[in-house]
């Protein structure tokens, strides 16, 4: 294809980077909206194909390239594209009442399907005791193994909505977790418990792996920043809400009816889902309208404006190769990814944990040991307003002295750094002790903060730092911090009845003290480390 010698101005540029992040893909693999109309360095207005774009070389370094591709299609009768800027079939251009409508049944079930991780977590000791079991790496892993399925589940979803759309990936999957949780509590053993609740996690993130690009679909980058926040709230919220319902759910009718009750919330979000949403993705839409101009015209040459002309195994390709690469062969994806992991995973240990230690050591019921989550949860949700807020002064700050850096993101993680050991300490040593049950939960509430510090602040800077690969960035440090979510919890009890709660929590409190250098070190050297170690992709 022809080189051009116009670039890409920083705002359209920018604009590609965070739409594409907000889908969950590259930039070079097919978006909603195709062309960005803006200024190019010449101050002259031009059109930029986002999809199109041709790095100079095949290397993702400190920096996006800023040179782009022409739309030459533009003019080709055969190209089938959006008709004008108020097509109605274009989801931007829908009314209000059905965009938002989408954007709240996405969120709906968004909320579920984390909620579905943490709300079996107080049952817990109820299913070992009618299993007969007493291991406890078995009951750990009947927790964590959701989480698993999370890192699985959008490395076939993601390409597969890039090649078929995001509307039957949803209804499939929202279908598939409402059989899976069904099946949980049908499950007549513990092996058949754990094999669901690990698809029921794998067909559950399609929500978390969609919802985005639903919303860069249908709203405007103006209110963008309010779907977002509903959209994201899921993740926040669900993991407090779940354990709190799930412990008086259990405690009333047993561990069972908390799959039932998933399964039914599911089944009216589907019902309404299948009802009410449409298709949203841009090029599967125009690609309905290419195949009906070709049945009513005979014209076999007609495509869309969106097709990149990707196949089908180069997709799954960049879904599953690219981030492995980038995890393996970059010292700032890896490091940044171990780091979060870590933090995901301690967060697992405590899901895992918390029940029986509650109940044991302070004698809450098993309803009342859902109450033993609200510490992590608030502690998350202040950490989260706390990211938000600095997070985008900061950025503007910086933005408007014209020397902003990716790393400038990175101070973020202090407080997180800080704060995961010293709550671990506090939480263990009060624990351990049996002083009131409000100790050992304030201390899990500095915990909870301290994970979403560390967790919020390396996701964005590795969009800033990988531009047009963002979204493989993302996805090694998705994959990475859902292993180990689901691995290391496994030792969780083991580790307890060994070491004791003091001295158990003061083990991962040095492991996270011995992490706090990482982002110190990023924030000073991380430039020079992204110069050195470029990613050849």
């Amino acid at each position: 294809m022809a080189r051009h010698d116009f670039q890409l101005s920083a705002p359209a540029q920018s604009e590609a980077v965070e739409l594409a992040a907000e889908e969950g893909h590259d930039t070079d693999i097919p978006s909603n909206l195709g062309i960005i109309k803006g200024p190019g360095a010449d101050g002259l207005d031009k059109e930029f194909d986002i999809e199109k774009c041709e790095l100079s070389s095949r290397t993702s370094q400190s920096g996006p390239s800023d040179e782009f591709n022409a739309p030459a299609e533009a003019a080709n009768p055969n190209v089938i594209g959006w008709n004008g800027d108020d097509d109605p079939e274009n989801p931007l251009n829908w009314p209000s009442s059905k965009r938002w409508g989408t954007v709240a049944i996405v969120s709906s079930f968004t909320f579920l399907t984390p909620l579905g991780s943490a709300m079996f977590a107080p049952g817990v000791p109820q299913i070992m005791e009618e299993f007969g079991s007493s291991s406890e790496l078995l009951a750990g892993f009947v927790v964590s193994v959701y989480v698993l399925g999370f890192a699985f589940g959008p490395l076939v979803v993601a390409p597969l909505s890039e090649m078929y759309g995001r509307l039957p990936l949803y209804h499939a999957c929202n279908c598939l977790f409402i059989v899976f949780n069904v099946a949980c509590a049908l499950s007549t053993n513990l092996d058949m418990l754990i094999a669901f609740r690990f698809f029921a996690g794998s067909v559950g993130s399609a929500p978390l792996a969609l919802g985005g690009g639903t919303i860069a679909d249908t709203i405007s980058r103006e209110q963008r920043g309010t779907a977002m926040a509903l959209w994201m709230s899921g993740p926040t919220v669900g993991p407090i809400i779940g354990p709190i319902a799930g412990g008086f759910l259990t405690q009333a009718a047993g561990w069972r009816w908390v799959f039932w009750v998933t399964a039914i919330a599911a089944g009216v979000i589907t019902v309404a889902g299948i009802f009410l949403m449409k298709e949203t993705y841009g090029l599967a839409i125009l690609n309905h309208k290419v195949a009906r101009l070709k049945k009513e015209t005979g014209n076999p040459h007609l495509k869309s404006s969106l097709d990149s002309g990707l196949s089908p195994k180069d997709l799954f390709l960049f879904s599953i190769i690219r981030p492995s690469k980038m995890l393996f062969t970059s010292p700032i994806v890896f490091l940044l990814s171990l780091y979060v992991a870590v933090a995901y995973a301690y967060l697992y240990i405590l899901f895992s944990t918390f029940t029986s230690i509650f109940v044991t050591n302070y004698g809450f019921t098993t309803g009342t040991a859902g109450l033993s989550f609200l510490g992590l949860g608030i502690g998350s949700i202040i950490g989260q307003v706390l990211t938000t807020v600095w997070g985008n002064r900061t950025a503007q700050k910086h933005i408007r002295k014209g020397d902003f850096e990716p790393e400038h993101r990175l101070p973020l993680m202090y407080p997180g750094a800080v704060a995961m050991p010293i709550g671990l300490l506090w939480y263990g040593w009060s624990a351990e002790f049996q002083t009131h049950w409000i100790v050992p939960i304030l201390g899990t509430g500095i915990v909870g903060f301290g994970l979403l510090m560390l967790f919020m602040a390396p996701n964005t800077y590795l969009v800033d730092v990988f531009t047009l690969h963002a979204a493989s960035a993302m996805a090694a440090c998705t994959v990475m911090r859902s292993v180990f979510a689901a691995v290391l919890p496994l030792g969780g009890q083991k580790m307890y009845n060994a070491l004791g709660l003091g001295w158990g929590n003061s083990l991962l409190g040095f492991i996270a003290t011995a992490l706090i250098p990482i982002p110190f070190l990023f924030v000073r050297y991380g430039k020079r480390i992204r110069t050195k170690y470029p990613v050849n992709l």
